[in-house]
């Protein structure tokens, strides 16, 4: 017999021994659930990610060096220094969410933006529209590389909840659910073997009953007859006395 729960066979312990299994049984299906719906939002987080590289690589990121080579054609090259003099504070900033999937938080990371512009004004003298469309590739390039370092976070923290939910899937199914099933079977022989056993005890005693009562019965009808002979025989004695008595 495999390795089992080192219990003495009774029958609260098998009752306990069945409530626990149909508790690891259950736990089974659960987490089997569990992991089935995370590795169905990991497929779909793992779509994203590459439909988002493919993104920036084909249309963000090359948008957004050609807007800033037009407004450097337009605007001069020094443009840049007074965007970076004016910018003191970051305008478009980053919140932390968090998403709830099977019972597991996922970080999200979501951009906003925040107080005034202050290089509302760069460009007016030339090439401000130039500069605005920079402005706006750089920020929807920003944006779309704010989402891929979301899904990529979620995809990470995914994995390793997956792994962690496969492997106590794989625990309970191949080590906990055989070694309670190996106990409760073992528990149920023991217990089948104590209940023939008990029963032949049983048979014994009434076999040793019967014998003994037959023995009492056979000594007492010997016992019978040996009285019976006795008050005939003292019968026949007090028989002889009075016909003595009557002859003599």
């Amino acid at each position: 017999m495999g390795d089992r729960i080192n219990i003495f066979p009774s029958r609260m312990a098998l009752t306990t021994m069945k409530l626990r299994l149909k508790s690891a049984q259950k736990g089974h299906s659960l987490l089997k659930k569990k992991s089935d719906a995370l590795k169905l939002k990991f497929r779909k987080i793992l779509k994203e990610i590459v439909e988002t590289r493919t993104s920036v690589m084909k249309d963000a990121m090359p948008e957004a060096m050609l807007a800033l080579g037009r407004a450097n054609f337009a605007a001069g090259s020094d443009f840049g220094n007074v965007v970076r003099q004016n910018a003191a504070k970051a305008r478009l900033r980053v919140r932390s969410e968090v998403d709830n999937i099977a019972g597991v938080k996922l970080p999200t990371f979501v951009p906003y933006e925040h107080g005034a512009d202050n290089n509302e004004l760069t460009g007016l003298s030339k090439g401000g529209e130039s500069i605005k469309s920079c402005k706006d590739q750089w920020v929807k390039c920003i944006k779309v590389l704010i989402v891929l370092a979301s899904l990529q976070t979620s995809f990470r923290t995914l994995d390793e909840v997956i792994k962690a939910t496969n492997r106590r899937v794989n625990a309970i199914e191949h080590v906990i659910i055989p070694r309670i099933e190996r106990t409760v079977s073992y528990i149920s022989s023991e217990l089948d073997e104590a209940e023939r056993e008990e029963f032949f005890r049983l048979k014994k005693v009434q076999a040793k009953k019967a014998k003994d009562k037959a023995s009492k019965e056979a000594a007492l009808a010997a016992l019978g007859v040996e009285l019976d002979g006795d008050i005939v025989a003292m019968g026949g004695m007090v028989a002889q006395e009075a016909d003595d008595d009557l002859l003599f």
